[in-house]
């Protein structure tokens, strides 16, 4: 299936929030707020220092998402990365989308100088651990903990 990646803008923030919608539906584990969404959103298309979304399009229509986020981390020796969101519709999954979308995300991190490329993935989701096993993730066993500032 021939898929195309176009880089997200300010243009972009409604489709981009209906389809994080559909993943938030998705995922149990992750609550959907509007407004920090499209807070988020435009911070982050404002800023690629940041990091960047693209939307994943199938015949010029998209049928899901991708933000990469930016980091630093002296334990990988530079500039780190983290596929903080991927979304695919449920109508086109399996079919090879996910796997073109990490080659994509890879050749992006090469470009950008990017050392290591993280994600996340819920412990009971072991269909998804067993994909991201499958294009090269390793377990670190190690626990993602998270302390919420300010909220």
């Amino acid at each position: 299936m021939q898929i195309n990646f176009k880089s997200a803008d300010n243009n972009d923030i409604e489709l981009l929030l209906n389809l994080m919608q559909k993943l938030y539906a998705v995922d149990n584990s992750l609550t959907f707020n509007t407004v920090l969404a499209r807070q988020a959103l435009i911070q982050l298309l404002s800023d690629e220092s940041l990091g960047r979304i693209w939307l994943i399009q199938y015949q010029n229509q998209a049928i899901g998402y991708v933000i990469l986020t930016l980091s630093y981390s002296l334990e990988y020796g530079g500039r780190d990365a983290f596929i903080d969101e991927i979304y695919i519709d449920s109508a086109f999954q399996g079919q090879g989308i996910g796997k073109q979308t990490i080659k994509f995300l890879e050749e992006v991190c090469i470009s950008l100088n990017v050392k290591a490329l993280h994600l996340e993935v819920e412990r009971e989701n072991t269909s998804a651990q067993g994909f991201y096993r499958q294009v090269g993730f390793t377990d670190h066993n190690r626990y993602l903990m998270t302390k919420y500032l300010n909220k």
